[in-house]
């Protein structure tokens, strides 16, 4: 009976199958899928830009856009951006300083020897305002047209017209402002939007037999350097002795010079002083001889003054009263009386007194 009446239960009232959860579950899990997409795959793969709808354009970078693989002219600038899923194609562009290294460069020398530039380093940037031109024209890759295949052509040209010593030793510093120019020129006419900075190139590798030779000529040239130098030290040096010897000289003669002066000044001044004594000896003689003059002089008028017949004659007795000879015999000498004789005296002695007093 309890079996017939379980039977017996209608299937209204049967409860119905859990399905509600499972949709609501799988509805959750999609919509978390979804969002995943859009945001996680964006960052995860430059490929996967395709598939979703919101992207981030890096610092630095410019982004640029292409739908059915013709390019727009939408370009967005750093930040997050929205795009239509696999029908808009999108790409970050450069705008800031990047360095494109070019390695491997095989070229020949005018006379036929192979060399290699392991790398040359090119800097350069691709301005804003181009980006759309340069993109139309060579694509995203336009750096390998216009950088790397373009370093090789150069690089070939300038070996090809230099020898191996040029390219090796004597232009070697003017291969790198050679080369940007070269790249600036081609850029400047074809591609006006990519901007050379600066271009650095590395020492090439030339054959090993070649290498040696050259470092052999090196030493060579160093030892001559070398050998330069030290003559240049030793002229140094003996010029050196020589500015010391003619300063030494030039120091002794001015010493002399100045003694010689001193000398001089001190002989000048000797000199002076004695024309002084000398003027004043003089002076003194002058005046004694004036002096002795004028007594000469009056002394004269004086005596002139005195030749008297009487003073004559009292000079006369004088002298013969002086005299103290006594004459002994018969007849005693009548010269003391003899008037003629004492006229004849008195007159000589006048006539000489004259003569003295006109020759003073």
């Amino acid at each position: 009976m309890d079996g017939q009446q379980q039977r017996a239960v209608p299937p209204q009232n049967r409860p119905p199958p859990a399905t509600g959860d499972f949709s609501a579950i799988f509805t959750v899990f999609f919509a978390f899928i979804v969002i995943v997409s859009m945001i996680i795959i964006p960052f995860s793969s430059t490929i996967n830009n395709n598939l979703s709808i919101l992207h981030q354009v890096p610092e630095g970078h410019v982004g640029v856009y292409w739908r059915g693989g013709a390019l727009l002219k939408t370009i967005t600038y750093p930040g997050f951006h929205l795009k239509l899923p696999l029908i808009t194609q999108y790409e970050p562009v450069q705008v800031t300083l990047q360095t494109d290294q070019v390695t491997e460069i095989p070229c020949g020398t005018k006379g036929g020897v192979m060399i290699t530039f392991a790398k040359i380093e090119v800097v350069n940037r691709l301005r804003k305002e181009y980006v759309y031109d340069t993109l139309r024209d060579y694509g995203v890759h336009y750096d390998k047209t216009w950088i790397y295949d373009k370093i090789h052509h150069e690089i070939n040209q300038f070996c090809s017209s230099h020898s191996l010593q040029q390219v090796y030793i004597d232009v070697f510093d003017q291969i790198d402002e050679k080369m940007k120019d070269a790249l600036q020129g081609d850029c400047t006419r074809y591609a006006p939007g990519i901007e050379i900075i600066s271009v650095r190139v590395t020492k090439p590798t030339i054959p090993e037999t070649i290498r040696r030779n050259f470092q052999q000529m090196e030493e060579e040239r160093t030892k001559v350097l070398i050998a330069v130098e030290r003559q240049k030290v030793v002229e140094k040096e003996a010029e050196t002795n020589k500015k010391m010897a003619i300063s030494e000289a030039e120091k002794n003669a001015n010493v002399s010079k100045i003694l010689m002066e001193q000398m001089l000044r001190e002989k000048e001044s000797a000199m002076r002083q004695q024309e002084i004594d000398n003027q004043m000896y003089l002076a003194r003689q002058k005046s004694q001889a004036d002096a002795d003059f004028y007594r000469l002089v009056k002394e004269a008028e004086a005596n002139k003054l005195k030749l008297t017949p009487q003073f004559l004659e009292l000079r006369f007795i004088e002298a013969i009263a002086d005299n103290t000879k006594i004459f002994f015999g018969d007849k005693v000498p009548n010269m003391i009386f003899d008037q003629r004789l004492l006229g004849n005296f008195l007159k000589e002695a006048s006539r000489n007194i004259s003569r003295e007093v006109s020759d003073a």
